[in-house]
């Protein structure tokens, strides 16, 4: 079985193209990127884009519900502490003179 028969009896649809590889010696624009799943998982793919790491987002609705209002929470703006200046001051220097040495 030579190549020419082998390419004729390939079938290419949709569905082939998404779970095989591109069939071409060179792969042009396309780069090598990480693939990270919700799960952890990673595999390699080639991406029209020059990244390292691709990180899928996670359902929350496949959490419990404490861990969707944790999550949820940390989404939230954090408040910024107030800091509020004490203008009244009933410091008395007099009341330390007797204190100092000359």
């Amino acid at each position: 079985m030579n190549c020419r028969t082998f390419l004729q009896i390939r079938s290419l649809s949709c569905w082939s193209a998404a779970i095989t590889r591109p069939h071409r010696l060179t792969y042009t624009r396309t780069y090598p990127t990480v693939l990270v799943q919700p799960d952890g998982s990673t595999f390699t793919i080639r991406h029209s884009e020059p990244r390292k790491i691709i990180k899928l987002p996670l359902n929350i609705w496949t959490l419990s519900e404490a861990e969707r209002k944790a999550r949820v929470e940390k989404r939230k703006p954090k408040k910024k502490v107030v800091i509020e200046d004490d203008i009244e001051d009933s410091f008395d220097a007099s009341s330390y003179v007797k204190y100092l040495k000359k």
